[in-house]
């Protein structure tokens, strides 16, 4: 990110990894606007966090599937907390685990719908007002994808693991499409992350099943994402761009 006070707009914020982007942005001093769908509770909870730690932050409502939503959160976030430098695309939706020949079309339209077009929509919205072309300062991108995009999720969430693929295909895409403009694009691919993404699939016991699969034994946290996420939008990485970061426990 360029220097100065940051504004970061994370989605999908109100929990998970999002929340966990989100609190550890405001702890770092940045403004953040935490986007959510329906959770207003949760979402104006992670404001809360963020505010006792001395920043600012707003919570707005929008589903990044929808592109006037999209708009309507960028022009909100510049409005009450300044310019926008930031993005996480963190807003991701996934169906009950199963095979493809079970997969119904709408459990599809949704996942693409949320995971592909609402992550290059708010890219869209990103790059139009930090882009140098534009006459903007810079700023950062950051996807999240999933290991599923590598491992390919079978027997599980093929359909799932095929959006995050689009993302870090659009990751590197767009990555050296604007790097001349002073945007940094980068994702993170987590693992297998204790989040309520796992009951929210119907499979709460997922975690506890795979950890066993995983080198170091265990599955990872929220925060520990949160931290590689944060690398990538700080000043830490100011040559890396277009780089897919596993945080997998060595899966």
């Amino acid at each position: 990110m360029p220097s100065g006070a940051q504004v970061v707009v994370v989605t999908g914020a109100s929990r998970g990894i999002g929340a966990a982007v989100a609190r550890l942005a405001g702890a770092r001093g940045c403004a953040v606007a935490v986007n959510y769908v329906r959770d207003e509770r949760a979402a104006l909870e992670v404001v809360r966090h963020i505010e006792d730690a001395g920043a600012r932050a707003r919570a707005i409502r929008g589903d990044v599937a929808n592109e006037d939503d999209v708009v309507a959160l960028f022009a909100e976030a510049a409005r009450v907390l300044g310019p926008v430098t930031a993005l996480v695309n963190n807003a991701g939706v996934s169906s009950r685990p199963g095979r493809l020949d079970a997969l119904a079309a709408g459990d599809l339209s949704r996942i693409l719908a949320t995971n592909v077009a609402g992550t290059i929509l708010c890219a869209r919205e990103a790059v139009r007002r930090m882009s140098r072309r534009h006459g903007g300062p810079g700023g950062a991108i950051v996807n999240i994808s999933s290991a599923a995009a590598r491992l390919g999720g079978p027997g599980e969430w093929v359909h799932y693991a095929a959006s995050k693929g689009a993302v870090d295909t659009f990751t590197v895409g767009l990555a050296r499409e604007v790097a001349a403009e002073g945007i940094r694009v980068n994702a993170v691919r987590p693992g297998l992350i204790l989040t309520d993404i796992h009951a929210a699939a119907g499979d709460p016991d997922r975690p506890a099943r795979l950890a066993p699969t995983i080198p170091m034994g265990r599955g990872g946290t929220a925060e520990e994402v949160a931290e590689a996420v944060f690398w990538l939008l700080s000043p830490a990485a100011s040559y890396t761009t277009g780089a897919i970061l596993d945080v997998t426990g060595g899966r």
